[in-house]
């Protein structure tokens, strides 16, 4: 990794930025700035996060040429320049006419643009020998990065900051911003150092190739200074146009068929990360009070443990099939969600002995009391990560054992169908979950809500175990298929 262009080192940095960035200014605040500064109600919020999910998913499948056609650097400004005004926007108005369009789902927009021109940079700033290392380097620093935002939103909305209702007055301004809108703000404020690193240090046409970096002069329809719009419309145009040829021909193959019913059945297990974003805010603050330091547990745990477990897992389980996994990791996850359909009271003993003390007391710095529920999210992170450790890296392995040679690309882009369904369903439940069963006031049945979770969970490991005579393909070095192990093939 040393003899990597300084491009790679600089892209990490930026990436860590936008990853706080998004979890401080987009994900992780959304449901609660949606109902508490925008007035909706939870029903109406999940159906907003619902779409902005859905723009999301749909303009990252769309603009995965636009790194070629504008080049890593212009792609990354336009991405970052797009979450900041839509970022700003968010922070300083709650004008519903606004703030939707120009903030909510132009955010969307912004951040569809990073998504897949950082899995762009980091294959092309590094060689064939650096570039796993690369892709778990990112994938680890993309945790740190959510973990960071965790802790302060945690903090900010804490006793020790300004509350799950405070107020801040924007100095020169003279804006009143609230809990949220300050959490908003702070995301724009790590978006700009992520701009100026990109836009200063990056530069254009930097490859890394088996014999050293190369540097290739913009192509001149660039350099000379072609509107983006113009770029990013012919761009989609073609695209469009040969998406919709590969995509005519995949239907008539059989592997094709086995390749949907399978990201088809990994939208179950898909769900329980979504309502860890959309649906455990409101319920946290609900059943702990306002200012408990839930996103410890759901994001920060998650996303530490998720760090360590990926490359020990990746190690011990390399001569497992990928399918097998996911269906071993996939029952993992999804039986981590009943820790907290059980009732809290059923681990009261834990809460009040050595564990309750170190979890609560020693790391969340939560003092009286241990509430039990603390217990019970704990045990739901720490088995849901383990199982994500299982099954999460290799569901693209299996995407590619699949797909026939010449054909990887598109179905990876179509392996986003899964997160698309998922993000999509989970905003339009979760909303109606909230005010059903965890209600802002009036009596609450939890349980029952995170029972049903996990019960739609479970179709993931169930189907793949049911259908994998159907769905399971041999891969190469690893062990074979069921089917084939029976017949001998």
């Amino acid at each position: 990794m040393g003899s990597a262009p300084r491009e790679l080192w600089i892209i990490y940095a930026a990436y860590i930025l936008e990853n706080l960035a998004y979890k401080l200014g987009s994900q992780g605040v959304l449901p609660l700035w949606l109902s508490s500064d925008l007035g909706y109600s939870d029903v109406k919020a999940g159906a907003m996060i619902a779409t902005w999910s859905a723009v999301m998913t749909l303009v990252t499948v769309m603009v995965g040429s636009l790194a070629d056609a504008l080049g890593v650097r212009k792609t990354f400004m336009l991405g970052f320049w797009v979450c900041l005004i839509a970022r700003s926007v968010m922070a300083l108005t709650i004008s519903r006419w606004v703030v939707l369009p120009f903030g909510l789902y132009l955010d969307a927009v912004g951040i569809a643009l990073l998504i897949p021109v950082m899995t762009v940079a980091c294959k092309r700033y590094t060689n064939a020998a650096q570039r796993s290392v690369a892709f778990s380097l990112y994938y680890a620093l993309m945790n740190l990065g959510y973990a960071m935002g965790d802790k302060i939103f945690d903090r900010l909305r804490g006793a020790h900051g300004m509350g799950e209702i405070g107020h801040w007055t924007l100095p020169g301004l003279g804006i009143e911003l609230t809990t949220y809108r300050v959490l908003i703000l702070l995301g724009v404020a790590f978006t700009i150092p992520g701009l100026i690193t990109v836009w200063l240090f990056v530069r254009e046409g930097v490859e890394m190739t088996e014999t050293g970096v190369k540097i290739t002069p913009p192509k001149a329809a660039v350099k000379s200074g072609v509107n983006p719009v113009v770029v990013l419309w012919r761009s989609c145009g073609e695209t469009s146009v040969k998406t919709a040829a590969i995509f005519k021909s995949l239907w008539q193959r059989p592997e094709f068929y086995r390749f949907l019913i399978f990201m088809t059945m990994v939208v179950g297990v898909r769900m329980i990360f979504y309502h860890l974003a959309f649906t455990f805010p409101k319920y946290g603050i609900r059943e702990l009070g306002a200012g408990a330091p839930f996103a410890h547990l759901s994001g920060m745990l998650n996303s530490l443990l998720i760090v360590v477990l990926v490359p020990i897992c990746g190690v011990l389980t390399q001569k497992i099939a990928a399918y097998r996994m996911v269906t071993i990791g996939s029952l993992i996850s999804a039986l981590s969600v009943f820790f907290i359909a059980l009732p809290p009271a059923w681990f009261q003993t834990l809460a009040d002995g050595w564990l309750g003390n170190f979890v609560v007391h020693d790391w969340l710095e939560v003092p009286g009391p241990v509430n039990p529920l603390y217990i019970s999210m704990f045990f739901f992170v720490v088995m849901l990560s383990v199982g994500e450790a299982l099954w999460s890296p290799r569901l693209y392995e299996y995407a590619a054992a699949v797909a026939p040679k010449g054909h990887e690309a598109s179905y990876m882009a179509l392996s986003l169908l899964p997160m698309f369904l998922a993000k999509f369903v989970v905003g339009g439940i979760s909303g109606w979950m909230l005010s059903v069963y965890c209600p802002a006031t009036g009596p609450r049945h939890s349980e029952t809500m995170w029972f049903i979770i996990g019960c739609m969970a479970l179709v993931t490991p169930v189907g793949t175990f049911l259908f994998r005579k159907q769905i399971q393909v041999h891969e190469e070095g690893r062990d074979e298929p069921a089917d084939q192990q029976k017949t001998g093939a």
